[in-house]
C-alpha cells in the first residue's frame, strides 16, 4: 500500500491569515482570535501534487483519504513511513470498535427516488446515510482526524510533557457521544459541557465512558450558550478543544472532508454530478467539510464544478441566515469575485456585526441543531456566495414531516436532526430555488436513539 509523499501543507487563519508558529504542537485556533475579528484556522494543501485516490478501494475513510489530512503530512515531514501512519489508523480504529463496536468505514450514498419524487424532485436525489457511522452520527469523523493529530505528535515526540492532554467538548447529544467514543478510543480524560435539559441516557453513556460531565445551567440576561462559555474557560486552564467548532479547533474540519471526498467518489463512479447540496447547520463544521470537499475536488478536475450549497436551519435559532442576509446585502447583484472576497475581508475583520448569540434560549425537535451562534459562519456563507446557494428557516411542523417521510420512504432510523436537510429541499422546491430536474444530495446525519 503507498500514497503520495508529503505536500506542502500547513495551516493558516481563514481571517487574519496568520500561520501558527512552526514550534506550536497543537496549531488548533489562531493567537490573534479575540481581537473582535473571525478567527478559524484552516488546513492548506498544495493540490498540485496530490491525486484524488479514486481507484482506492480501502474502506477506512481515514486510510483511504490521509495524504488530504495535515496529520499525515505532519507524519511524514517528521520522517514517519506511510505505511507506520497506516497502522497507527488501523491501531486506533481497532480501539474505537473496541469501545464502540464498530470502526470507521464508508458510509452509504445512493439515489433515492422515491423520496426525491414525495418533495417534487422529478431529477435524481442522493443521501449519504451516517447514521451508522461510529457512535451513531457524522460527529465522529470530525474528532477522529484530531485523535490521529494528537497521537502523531505524541509518537514524534512533538509536544514534550503536554503530549496527551486532557480534552473538552461542550454538547448535549451526537458530538458529545463521538468524542466520548473517540477520547475513550485514545485513552483522553475528556471534560463535557452539558445544559441542564441533556437526555439521561446520554449522560449516562458519558459517564459509563469514563467522562467528566459539567452541568451548565442558563444564567438569566446572560447571552449565549452557558456550555460553550464554560468550554471556554476550561481551554484558558489548559485542556485542548475536542470538539466539532472550527472557530475552536481548525483541524476539525478535514476530519469532516472525508464524508465529502466519499460523495465525490461515489458520484464520479456512477458518472454523475450535483446540482445542489443540502445540509443542515448547528455549528456549521458539515457543511464547511461538505463544501471544502467539492471545492478541492474542482481544483483536482474531478468533478466539473461544485454544487450550490443550500443549508438549513430551525425557527428556533437561525444565526447563519441572520448573517448570511447581512453579508449578502453588501454584495451587489452581478459583482465580480474580487468584490465577493473584499466583503468576506471585512466581515472577518468585523465578527460581531455579522454574528452574535441567539437572544432566546433557543428550542426545536431538531435540537442537534441549536447552536447559539454559528462557529464556522463564515466559510459557509462564503460558500453559499460563490456556489449560488442559500440559507432557508423550516418550521417544526415541517421538521416533523420530513423526519417521518425519511424513516417511511427510506426505513433509515434517522432523527429530526439528521433529517432536516429533508426539511429543508422541501422549502426549496416550494420556492422554486431548485429546479424539479436537478441532482440533489442530502446528508442524513445522525439515528434516533
Amino acid at each position: 500500500m503507498s500514497a503520495p509523499l508529503a505536500a506542502a501543507a500547513g495551516m493558516v487563519c481563514s481571517g487574519c491569515g496568520a500561520v501558527p508558529d512552526a514550534a506550536e504542537p497543537f496549531p488548533f485556533s489562531c493567537r490573534n482570535a479575540g481581537d473582535g475579528g473571525d478567527h478559524v484556522l484552516r488546513r492548506v494543501l498544495d493540490l498540485s501534487v496530490l491525486k484524488f485516490p479514486q481507484e482506492d478501494r480501502e474502506p477506512n475513510p481515514f486510510i483511504r483519504f490521509r495524504s488530504f489530512l495535515h496529520a499525515y503530512h505532519v507524519a511524514r515531514a517528521h520522517g514517519m513511513a506511510d505505511e507506520a501512519f497506516v497502522a497507527l489508523v488501523r491501531r486506533l480504529d481497532a480501539e474505537v470498535a473496541r469501545v464502540d463496536g464498530r470502526g470507521f468505514s464508508a458510509t452509504p450514498f445512493a439515489a433515492w427516488p422515491t423520496v426525491g419524487e414525495r418533495v417534487g424532485l422529478s431529477g435524481e436525489l442522493w443521501v449519504k446515510d451516517e447514521t451508522g457511522n461510529v457512535a451513531g452520527s457524522h460527529k465522529a469523523r470530525h474528532l477522529f482526524g484530531l485523535l490521529l493529530y494528537l497521537e502523531v505528535v505524541e509518537q514524534l515526540g512533538l509536544a514534550g510533557a503536554s503530549a496527551h492532554p486532557d480534552l473538552a467538548i461542550a454538547s448535549c447529544g451526537n458530538a458529545a457521544l463521538a468524542a466520548a467514543v473517540v477520547a475513550a478510543a485514545g485513552r483522553h480524560r475528556l471534560h463535557v459541557f452539558i445544559p441542564v435539559d441533556a437526555d439521561p441516557g446520554i449522560v449516562a453513556r458519558l459517564t459509563a465512558l469514563g467522562c467528566v460531565v459539567h452541568v451548565c445551567p442558563r444564567e438569566p440576561d446572560v447571552p449565549g450558550d452557558p456550555t460553550f462559555a464554560a468550554l471556554q474557560a476550561a481551554l484558558a486552564t489548559g485542556a485542548l478543544p475536542f470538539t466539532c467548532q472550527g472557530s475552536e479547533n481548525g483541524l476539525a474540519i478535514e476530519g469532516g472532508e472525508t464524508i465529502g471526498y466519499e460523495m465525490v467518489a461515489g458520484l464520479v463512479e456512477a458518472g454523475t454530478a450535483l446540482d445542489d447540496v443540502v445540509v443542515q447547520v448547528g455549528g456549521g463544521a458539515l457543511a464547511s467539510a461538505v463544501a471544502a470537499a467539492f471545492a478541492e475536488a474542482v481544483t483536482l478536475g474531478i468533478l466539473p464544478r461544485a454544487p450550490r450549497l443550500h443549508t438549513v436551519q430551525t425557527e428556533g435559532a437561525w444565526p447563519l441566515k441572520r448573517a448570511y442576509d447581512l453579508v449578502a446585502a453588501r454584495v451587489p447583484a452581478g459583482c465580480g469575485s474580487a468584490r465577493l472576497r473584499a466583503v468576506l475581508r471585512d466581515a472577518a475583520h468585523h465578527r460581531a456585526s455579522f454574528m452574535w448569540p441567539w437572544e432566546s434560549e433557543p428550542r426545536s425537535i431538531a435540537n442537534g441543531l441549536l447552536d447559539d451562534e454559528t462557529h464556522d459562519w463564515l466559510a459557509v456563507v462564503g460558500a453559499m456566495l460563490k456556489t449560488g446557494g442559500q440559507p432557508v428557516v423550516v418550521s417544526e411542523d415541517a421538521l416533523a414531516r420530513a423526519n417521518l417521510l425519511a424513516v417511511e420512504a427510506t426505513g433509515i432510523a434517522v432523527d429530526p436532526t439528521g433529517s432536516a436537510g429533508l426539511a429543508g429541499l422541501s422549502e426549496l422546491r416550494e420556492r422554486g430555488a431548485i429546479s424539479p430536474a436537478a441532482r440533489v444530495a442530502l446528508l442524513f446525519t445522525g439515528v434516533s436513539r
